[in-house]
């Protein structure tokens, strides 16, 4: 079963074409690295298979369902470039927020333990503004893998995160492979990203140039997918 199906996807600004027929599939349980050079539309798709924007034309199923759906949005975890929490909130408060915007069954319990997996429960009432880029970053994570979600779409999850957030990531992405999730990850950090997937996908100028399995040629050589898929400079 196809856990993301995006087909044929178009996006517009103004007159700028930021996906241009964009098309692809991804496997339940797949862990894909999205690349791309700057420019290229994988944050532009991203948000559109997180729900967060609607494509100009295309279809988008995700886990089988129509992707603006409810039922859809509520298996989805995502993680942008932005850290995504209020800061006149306190962490638990955030967590719990999001956990009743998700119908989840015990919103506070659930918060409570995702601040625990996170490194926060001792701050779990100070308010987000009070904290540390490094904290903020924590409770973002937190807050994305807060319902188990089916499916992670992680937008350069590791840009600019500190030494705890990257290891708290890391073994939050284990853990979701673990109990079977598919996850899609942008990224530019190549090596580390092919260590970590099973799949890869080059975005050039809006269209997938490339989508296949991760081999060990792309392991021993990160540029060998651009030199050999991507469009010239």
């Amino acid at each position: 079963m196809h856990a993301v199906e995006a087909e044929n996807v178009w996006k517009y600004f103004g007159d700028y074409p930021a996906l241009r027929g964009a098309s692809l599939q991804v496997n339940k349980g797949a862990c894909l690295a999205l690349l791309g050079r700057n420019g290229a539309g994988k944050t532009t798709l991203l948000r559109i298979l997180a729900n967060l924007s609607r494509p100009g034309k295309g279809e988008v199923r995700l886990l089988g369902l129509a992707s603006h759906t409810p039922e859809a949005r509520r298996r989805i975890g995502y993680l942008g470039h932005g850290i995504g929490v209020y800061d006149d909130l306190s962490a638990v408060e955030n967590l719990i927020l999001f956990g009743q915007l998700l119908n989840l069954d015990n919103p506070r319990e659930t918060a409570l333990n995702a601040l625990e997996r996170v490194g926060l429960s001792r701050v779990k009432d100070g308010l987000a503004r009070e904290f540390s880029r490094g904290m903020r970053q924590r409770l973002a994570v937190a807050r994305a893998f807060l319902h188990d979600p089916e499916l992670l779409i992680l937008d350069e999850p590791f840009t600019s995160l500190d030494d705890r957030a990257v290891a708290v990531l890391q073994k939050l992405l284990q853990d979701a492979q673990s109990r079977g999730a598919t996850i899609i990850m942008s990224t530019h950090q190549i090596r580390e990203a092919m260590e970590l997937a099973t799949d890869v996908a080059l975005l050039e100028r809006g269209k997938v140039a490339f989508a296949g399995p991760q081999t060990v040629v792309m392991l021993a050589d990160p540029g060998w997918l651009y030199r050999n898929h991507g469009a010239p400079e």
